[in-house]
Order: structure tokens, then C-alpha cells, then sequence
């Protein structure tokens, strides 16, 4: 419960800001390298880093600059990396079957990441939309994303994922019912130590533009993805969304996008109290960078803030493409 401080003078609350070095003992939230996720877009090809260009900063790897990214995250302190496949065009199919080809741009990046920088714990995305010729995550028939046929999918680029392996795997669908039936598929299929990072309340949102660019899928998409994806306009739904998903055997879960959802996030912390993480999203970071780069605000102070927010909010770690540049800060490079 918090209590009335004592009027002034005998309360003087700038006393305990006066200097960093008493800030820094009274500060509540820290933001540590430990709290990063860092994603990271693989293509084919060989030797590439291919800028996206509604995302200054960022690139598309070929899988063997991935495995430098690998080894840069390893040096730097940063314990996850994601991985999102630019999938070529000519392989995106109605029947979505690259998703679970065991030598995919996800699958082979895994392995080559695991090969070559064992220690970092690598994380994948589980849905259709960056193999669906149609842009969406699940299959689409006659206008209607279908939930039950698109869960066995999942199941099975999951179970391709986790083959290859992958530590962590990440469920972005939002289809009904898709945690507990790879939960089970996993479990059944010898993978019991792989983890569930569930996309548990993922909205329906204006802030994935530069992602859908980054990933192919902009142009392939047809209509919208409301009929699966979260409303803006809610957050007990979240609350109903996560519970489930725990039920179903989510280790971890997370609220997507960030900073507009910072409500859910404190939410969802405080009603569950598990590994609640948060998606920083491509919009969101677009927008500090673009107006750091125009000279509008101080974008390494921007970076900082917003991070700091989610740490705030109850969140254990965010998914950012901010992390190199966030490690170094905190290493002070």
C-alpha cells in the first residue's frame, strides 16, 4: 500500500535525484544485456546483408552473415537470437509446405548458428505467413482463414524447427488451440525441452508495416488479419488469451506490439505473474529512427527510454532490433 509522504519540507523528493550516483541507488527498474532478444531476417544467397529500407539499420542476412550475427550477439552478452526467413517468391505456395522443409532458410540458419556458436539459444517463428502465397499466417479458403487445418501445419513446421534446433519456438499465428497441440507434438516427439514463447496476445495492429517488408510479405497479403489478431480496443481478451495459453503449456508469453500495449504488459505480469516478454515491433523502431535521423529526438536516449518502459511495465525481456546497439550502450562502447 502506498502511503502520503510528509508534506514539505520535511519531504523534499528532489533530494533523492540530485546526482546519478544516488539516482542509481534508488532507481527501481534496470534494463540488463540479459533482457534482450535480438531478431534477425535471414534470406538466401551468400555474403549478403541487404538493408531494409523501412527500417534504417536494419538488414537481411544470407545464413552465413546470420552466423556472424550469432557470434556479434555472443560477444556482446545477448542470450537469444530470432530468426524471421525472407522466403523466396517462387516458393510460396497455397499449401504453405516450405513451412515445415527441413532445409529451409530457418532450419538451415538454426543449424548453422547451433554448429557454429552453440551457446547462444536461438528462437523461431511458428506461422504461415512467410510461406503463404496469400500473406496470411494460416491457410486461406474462400476468404476464410481455417483454424484446425492450419494447427496441424503449425505442428509440423514446429516439429521441423525443433529438429533442427531450435531452443525456443515462437507462435505467431494466433490460431485456437495451436499451444496445447504443439505442446503435444513436442512432448510426443522427444523435443520436451523445447520451449513455447507464445505470441499470446498479438494485436491486430498498424505497427507491423516495415516487418511485412522486411519479410516479404507486404505485397502478398490479401485483406487483413482481424478475423485472428487481436482488437486495439481490448485487454481482458489478453488476459483470457494468456490464461489459456498457460493452460495449454506456454513456458513464456508475450504481448506484440510494445509501447502501445505497455497496459497489457503490466497486466498480464500481474495476473500471472509468469515470463512475460513484449515484441518492440518494426514500427515502433522505425519511428525512433526515423526521427533520430531527422534530428528530432536523441535517438540513443529514445532507445534507452522505450526499453526501460517495458522493464517498467513488469516485462522480463523485449524482442528488439535495437539489442547490438543497446548492448553496447550498456557495456558503454
Amino acid at each position: 500500500m502506498t502511503q502520503t509522504p510528509p508534506a514539505f519540507p520535511a519531504s523534499r523528493p528532489r533530494r533523492i535525484r540530485q546526482s546519478a550516483a544516488i539516482r542509481g541507488l534508488v532507481r527501481e527498474n534496470t534494463l540488463t544485456v540479459d533482457d534482450l532478444i535480438w531478431p534477425v531476417f535471414v534470406r538466401d544467397g551468400d555474403g549478403v546483408e541487404e538493408p531494409v529500407h523501412s527500417m534504417p539499420g536494419v538488414v537481411r542476412r544470407s545464413v552465413d552473415k546470420v552466423v556472424e550475427a550469432a557470434r556479434e550477439a555472443r560477444d556482446l552478452g545477448i542470450p537469444v537470437i530470432c530468426l524471421f526467413p525472407y522466403t523466396d517468391p517462387s516458393l510460396k505456395t497455397e499449401d504453405c509446405a516450405e513451412a515445415w522443409n527441413p532445409d529451409n532458410l530457418s532450419n538451415r540458419a538454426t543449424r548453422a548458428i547451433k554448429a557454429a556458436v552453440p551457446d547462444i539459444a536461438v528462437m523461431t517463428d511458428v506461422a504461415l505467413d512467410p510461406y503463404n502465397i496469400n500473406g496470411h499466417d494460416g491457410f486461406v479458403v474462400g476468404g476464410e482463414i481455417l483454424n484446425d487445418e492450419t494447427v496441424a501445419a503449425l505442428v509440423k513446421q514446429a516439429l521441423s524447427q525443433a529438429e533442427a534446433g531450435a531452443d525456443i519456438i515462437g507462435p505467431s499465428d494466433m490460431m485456437d488451440g495451436r499451444i496445447g497441440a504443439l505442446r503435444s507434438a513436442l512432448e510426443s516427439h522427444g523435443h520436451q525441452n523445447v520451449m513455447l514463447l507464445s505470441y499470446a496476445a498479438k494485436y491486430a495492429s498498424a505497427f507491423y508495416g516495415p516487418f511485412r517488408d522486411a519479410v516479404g510479405a507486404s505485397g502478398a497479403l490479401k485483406g487483413d488479419k482481424t478475423t485472428y489478431q487481436m482488437d486495439p480496443a481490448n485487454s481482458d481478451e489478453a488476459l483470457r488469451m494468456v490464461a489459456r495459453d498457460i493452460q495449454e503449456g506456454a513456458d513464456m508469453v508475450m504481448v506484440k506490439p510494445g509501447m502501445p500495449y505497455l497496459d497489457v504488459c503490466r497486466r498480464v505480469k500481474e495476473a500471472f505473474g509468469v515470463p512475460t516478454y513484449a515484441y518492440q515491433v518494426s514500427g515502433e523502431y522505425a519511428m525512433i529512427q526515423g526521427a533520430a535521423q531527422n534530428g528530432w529526438i536523441d535517438g540513443d536516449k529514445a532507445m534507452m527510454e522505450s526499453l526501460m518502459c517495458f522493464k517498467r511495465a513488469g516485462c522480463d525481456g523485449i524482442l528488439t532490433y535495437f539489442a547490438p546497439a543497446v548492448a553496447r550502450k550498456l557495456a558503454g562502447q
